[in-house]
């Protein structure tokens, strides 16, 4: 099944950020084998050029390493895969509070908001 990706911004960091997030749920783990390029591309329904790209900017933020001849290993490196994905949680916070503020809510509201959900989320998670 192709994966979903939108015309909106480059294809490669779509595939980057998707690949980014596997990693850091875990599901391709540290010192993990990595797909083919060629298998992935195919997954993705990308020209697997794109997906080389996006391969290439994972190897340059260390997260990916290349076994020359063998394929791509995940790092094993933990501390900087929960780096990344920390870094992945602040920015999608940061978005959130933009948006919300875009809509006229300040920060005290923001949080209350959160906190009100968070409180009828955790009561659903019990009564069921």
């Amino acid at each position: 099944m192709a994966w979903e990706l939108n015309s909106d911004r480059p294809i490669y960091t779509q595939i980057l950020e998707k690949l980014q997030v596997r990693i850091v749920c875990g599901i391709y783990r540290p010192g993990e084998w990595l797909p083919s390029v060629r298998d992935l591309a195919a997954e993705a329904n990308v020209n697997p050029n794109t997906m080389q790209r996006a391969f290439t900017e994972l190897e340059r933020s260390g997260l990916v390493i290349t076994q020359r001849n063998m394929g791509r290993v995940v790092t094993q490196d933990t501390q900087m895969i929960e780096t990344v994905k920390h870094n992945m949680a602040v920015t999608q916070v940061d978005s959130f509070f933009v948006n919300m503020r875009q809509l006229g809510f300040s920060d005290s509201e923001i949080i209350s908001l959160i906190n009100n959900h968070t409180s009828q989320t955790d009561n659903t998670t019990v009564s069921n």
